[in-house]
């Protein structure tokens, strides 16, 4: 079935001098994982946008093991992308959110509030919205003028997981303390996601202490995260997930190359190395943790 398609031309995190093309596909996986955040509408400005053809990323992800994806929106024209995606496709679920760089520029608008109306609109639409999320906080790219938008906006968002009983994901750069600040503050919902895990050790003790899944993606395999790896460590293997976050962090050896879940077998293979488990004892556990993480199954859990 062919779905909806969106493109956010340009939106490159590398140089135009870098090699763009398409990893290979790796070995598929011994047991199916989920990729839990994915921007499946977001190409990244170079070549055709032959990955936002969503059946062409499915077939591609499914047939090394990654059958299911969340699609997170984190504007308004992407969250309406999603919850249309996720309505027209049994793999995919959606998640809904601004993201904590969004609040700002719309607060500057005087359009904050009614775009969080329609955020909580969506995140209603239907059975296949699963979060709110990415919402959170980014004090690497919104400098402190915006800091007070990025908190309503966070606050906000977990009030609509908490009353409508979805999953938060949240989202955070160089705001650790301020994060788990906001959610002391306001009480984090039953089922919350710290996307993309950017902390060490101490700071994953402090996010499992609160009842958090954490979800690691293409970051855990660079040469400079060890922290990112203790951290990885010391997470229970029933409290871990895995994500791409694509076009966006590609896994080594292709980093800075365009991202996919099917690359996300690159990834599962080395948090196994590092965590000394059983690789297809690691994917059981991540599958099933990532369906308790988003309120159960969707799609067909054992297509692969």
């Amino acid at each position: 079935m062919s779905g909806p398609t969106r493109s956010r031309a340009g939106t490159t995190e590398q140089g135009s001098r870098r090699d763009r093309s398409r990893p290979p596909a790796p070995e598929p996986l011994p047991h199916p994982v989920v990729d839990n955040h994915c921007h499946l509408d977001i190409a990244d400005g170079r070549g055709p946008d032959d990955w936002l053809d969503v059946d062409a990323a499915l077939a591609a992800a499914t047939a090394v093991g990654v059958p299911r994806i969340v699609q997170i929106g984190c504007d308004l024209p992407g969250a309406r992308w999603a919850v249309e995606t996720a309505a027209s496709y049994d793999a995919i679920v959606a998640g809904v959110a601004l993201h904590p760089n969004e609040a700002p520029l719309l607060a500057a608008e005087g359009r904050l509030e009614e775009a969080l109306e329609e955020i909580e609109r969506l995140a209603g639409a239907h059975d296949g919205v699963r979060a709110v999320g990415e919402t959170g906080l980014d004090f690497f790219r919104t400098g402190p003028e915006g800091v007070d938008a990025q908190r309503e906006s966070f606050a906000r968002h977990i009030d609509i997981a908490k009353r409508l009983d979805k999953t938060l994901v949240i989202h955070d750069r160089d705001a650790h303390d301020a994060v788990l600040e906001v959610l002391d503050a306001e009480g984090a919902p039953d089922r919350w996601v710290m996307h993309c895990f950017s902390g060490d050790a101490a700071f994953a003790r402090a996010c499992l202490d609160r009842g958090a899944h954490l979800s690691f993606a293409g970051t855990v395999t660079f040469k400079n995260a060890a922290d990112l790896r203790e951290a990885l460590v010391v997470a229970p293997q029933d409290r871990v997930l895995v994500e791409t976050d694509a076009p966006y962090l590609t896994p080594m050896p292709y980093r800075g190359r365009p991202n996919a879940s099917y690359l996300v077998p690159l990834t599962v293979r080395a948090m196994a190395e590092v965590r000394g488990d059983d690789l297809g004892e690691l994917c059981a556990a991540v599958d099933a943790s990532t369906e308790r993480a988003f309120g159960g199954p969707w799609g067909t859990p054992s297509e692969a």
